[in-house]
Formats: C-alpha cells, sequence, structure tokens
C-alpha cells in the first residue's frame, strides 16, 4: 500500500464539492472525456490498495466525492488531480490528465468558439444590446447571465462563466491579434449589476480601448441611418486566410465559412463601422459616460 499522508499545510481545509464541476450530460464528448479520467483514478486507487473513504481523507475530499468522480459525475479540479498524482505516486500520470478535463468543464458550444477565437489572427464584432464577452469584467458578466430567463441554476452560470473569462486570454496572445469591435452607446450607459459594478465595466473599457491592437468604436444612440439593426455581426479571420462568420440577421443565423458569405458580412460590418465613432472618440464618450456614473 502506498503511503497516503499528506501535509497539513498542503491539504485543503475542507471538501470542495461547489457548484460549476458537474458534467453536462448533454455534452457527449465531455461527458466522455470525464468518465474516462474517472475510471483512470479509479483504477490507479484500486492498485494501490486504498478504499474510497482512505484515498478521500489522504487528499482532503469526501468519500461521496470520490465517488462522483469516479464514476464521471464529477468534474474534478486541478488541485483534486494534483493531490491523487501526488497520494497514489504516479509520477505525473495523473496530474497530466488536467489539460484533458480543462475545457470540459465549460459548454460545449463555448469550447468551440474558444478554439476558433484562440486561432483568429482578426476579429470583427458588432453587438446591438449587449458587450462583446471578451470585453467584460467578471462582475458585469456574473449580473449580465444573471438576467437570464429561464434562470441558470448556480452550476450553469458558474460554467458560462468560467468559459466566459477563460476566452479573455486572446488579450494575452504573442503575436496579438487585431481586435475591432463596434458598441451600440446604449450598452455604455445600461447599469447592469448596479452603478459601482457599471463604472468598473467602464473603467475595464478604457483600458482594453488603448491596447495598440484594439480598437472599440461606439454607435451613438442619435444615429438616424442605422446599418446594424438586424442584430449581431461577428467575423473570425485566420493565418490560412479562411475566415468564420456569424449574423443574427443572415443565413438563418447560422456560422458560415464561404468567401462569398463572408464578404456580405464584412460589407456589412465596415458600414456599421464607417458610421460609429472612431476609436478616439469612442473613448472620449466612454470616459464622459464614466464621468456621470
Amino acid at each position: 500500500m502506498v503511503a497516503t499522508e499528506v501535509s497539513s499545510s498542503e491539504q485543503p481545509t475542507t471538501e470542495v464539492d461547489e457548484p460549476g464541476w458537474e458534467v453536462d450530460p448533454a455534452d457527449e464528448s465531455g461527458a466522455a472525456v470525464v468518465a474516462t479520467v474517472g475510471r483512470q483514478l479509479k483504477l490507479h486507487r484500486e492498485a494501490a490498495g486504498l478504499r474510497a473513504a482512505e484515498f478521500g481523507s489522504a487528499i482532503g475530499y469526501g468519500e461521496d466525492l470520490v465517488y462522483k468522480v469516479e464514476s464521471g459525475r464529477r468534474i474534478p479540479r486541478p488541485e483534486y488531480l494534483d493531490k491523487a498524482d501526488q497520494v497514489l505516486k504516479a509520477g505525473g500520470l495523473i496530474a497530466a490528465m488536467k489539460k484533458d478535463v480543462e475545457e470540459v468543464r465549460y459548454p460545449k458550444k463555448i469550447r468551440e468558439l474558444a478554439k476558433l477565437e484562440a486561432r483568429a489572427v482578426e476579429l470583427l464584432s458588432y453587438g446591438n444590446h449587449n458587450l462583446h464577452g471578451l470585453l467584460q469584467t467578471e462582475e458585469h458578466a456574473r449580473a449580465l447571465l444573471g438576467t437570464q430567463r429561464p434562470a441558470y441554476s448556480l452550476d450553469e452560470l458558474d460554467r458560462m462563466l468560467g468559459a466566459r473569462m477563460a476566452r479573455q486570454a486572446i488579450f494575452n496572445r504573442t503575436p496579438a491579434p487585431d481586435l475591432s469591435f463596434v458598441l451600440e452607446e446604449v450598452t455604455l450607459r445600461r447599469p447592469i449589476g448596479g452603478r459601482m459594478v457599471q463604472r468598473r465595466q467602464l473603467e475595464h473599457l478604457l483600458e482594453v480601448g488603448r491596447l495598440s491592437n484594439v480598437d472599440i468604436q461606439i454607435m451613438p444612440t442619435d444615429c438616424w441611418e442605422h446599418p446594424g439593426t438586424g442584430g449581431r455581426i461577428q467575423i473570425l479571420k485566420f493565418g490560412d486566410g479562411s475566415a468564420a462568420g456569424r449574423a443574427d440577421a443572415g443565413f438563418g443565423g447560422l456560422p458560415v465559412s464561404s468567401p462569398k458569405q463572408i464578404r456580405v458580412l464584412e460589407l456589412r460590418y465596415g458600414i456599421i463601422r464607417a458610421q460609429a465613432l472612431t476609436p478616439r472618440e469612442s473613448l472620449a464618450l466612454i470616459e464622459e459616460v464614466l464621468g456621470e456614473t
């Protein structure tokens, strides 16, 4: 039997079973990954001669959570896998599975979007009623997701929020992609989450908008000839010359990738962008709204 002691300085003080780590039964590929990881954990534990209760005690988690993880009903946290690797003396084989389950926590549709954004060398986005997810602060995103009806469960909300924040790694990429956002003025003035949340969101927009690879433009509410009333438009361009896009009012709202379809979306986006305030004027407007908030 392997040693099962973990120093008190390393051991979690409480069992961790909070929302945000449940397996989405509708996500078949994700559920398969979690089930495979769970089976591997069980095999390692049994090979070490440990009962579930003993193993849970050694890594600082309850027996029930161990069974949930091993049966594929719970996504193991990174700390869980690190402790399991240490206690079971797996030589890094268990810890290496963190990469396999890292993305599974997030909804499948968001994972697919994040993969596209991670490949993009250019992003063009127009939104007509909400700030783009890449521009949202965590507290603004949580408040915004909380307005959905029917309401998300706490577990669903945490999964959506975690996925949205993870996508913002795009700002740290090297080389940096070119990012262009056109926002409606109303998205600056609507106090989602309250005035303090609004203020911090506006401050964040100013910070992001000053990055050399980011252009934020505002479409004034008093623009009477508005070409963006059909809804959202997003275009992602990739290094190999291909592209993908989507628009609420085009092609049935479905993703498109043919050059002809992308040209249509680019034309619409270009007209919207031309009628919006310049990036410099837009930052000045954001500062003005911040001063009024």
